[in-house]
């Protein structure tokens, strides 16, 4: 058995196609333009990628955006005020703190300081909460995505055994809980997965889905999964650079031992790391219609 590729690639661009027709309506229909705000406090190359790619993927959609650059010795109370600022924008729907934070910076405090009706992260406790109860209004984006790459690959989770390798309040635990609710594409059976699991292998091999947001490169092999699981890696690990200078990466999973026992697995990269931008898109374009009265909270 050699498994179907479940390409986020191509999930993500045939979302960002509905976006653009919604947004393209919301404008006609309604005079509803969605906003969305990024802010990066200092120079992490990383979090530039992140934020550029977001900033491009608005504009792209005819969402509009705006975006703070602010020095690494900014203040707490510095950001908060930016916070309270743009809480009160009406052309503001989404506001997005680019994490991690410099070390001055209290990152909880921040979080919580976002109205929860722009939470577009969805890392705010309310959301969290509404999200536990099955009731949410913003879905975290790395977990919605991983949940539509189920869903629109045709992958059965209703009944299925779901394994979730890791617990983090990013990733582990809303997927954990979007996937045990009574809820169409859900209704599964969870099992979390972590660093004080005794026997990880136990549990792996029971999955008919296995999640895997470990952190740490090829860490599930093929003798840990049964024949036919689906594999979703949301791990996206340097293991090393070519002589161009560029970056090698692995994800969580040894893709090519897995692949020949898995019935569907994704790549790294190109599997779950395009679906996270397109889901803050989505929340953006949710947090307008919520604030215009054209969706109910919790649909």
């Amino acid at each position: 058995m050699t498994a179907q590729i479940i390409s986020g690639t191509e999930v993500a661009k045939q979302i960002r196609e509905e976006l653009k027709q919604e947004i393209a309506e919301l404008k006609e229909k309604h005079n509803v333009v969605p906003g969305l705000v990024t802010i990066l406090v200092g120079a992490d190359p990383a979090s530039q990628v992140y934020v550029g790619g977001k900033e491009k993927t608005s504009k792209e959609l005819g969402i509009y955006s705006e975006r703070y650059d602010l020095p690494a010795e900014t203040t707490q109370e510095e950001l908060l005020a930016l916070i309270d600022k743009l809480n009160k924008d009406p052309k503001i729907n989404g506001i997005l703190v680019q994490l991690p934070l410099p070390k001055q910076i209290n990152e909880t405090e921040v979080l919580y300081a976002i109205d929860p009706k722009k939470d577009v992260d969805g890392f705010h406790p309310v959301s969290l909460g509404k999200l536990m109860i099955g009731e949410p209004d913003y879905i975290p984006c790395t977990p919605h995505g991983i949940w539509q790459l189920l869903i629109r690959s045709g992958v059965k989770v209703d009944g299925a055994e779901v394994v979730v390798v890791g617990r983090s309040n990013i990733v582990g635990k809303p997927i954990a809980n979007i996937l045990l609710q009574k809820k169409e594409g859900a209704n599964a059976t969870v099992t979390v997965c972590h660093t004080g699991t005794k026997d990880m292998s136990f549990h792996t091999k029971r999955a008919d889905i296995l999640i895997v947001a470990a952190g740490k490169a090829k860490a599930i092999t093929a003798d840990m999964v049964k024949e036919g699981v689906v594999v979703i890696d949301v791990g996206v690990n340097q293991i090393g650079t070519t002589s161009e200078g560029k970056r090698i990466l692995a994800g969580d999973v040894d893709f090519e031992t897995v692949k020949e026992k898995a019935s569907a697995i994704t790549p790294v990269p190109g599997g779950v790391g395009p679906m996270t931008i397109t889901m803050l898109m989505l929340n953006t374009v949710r947090a307008a219609k919520l604030a215009a009265g054209l969706t109910e909270e919790g649909e």
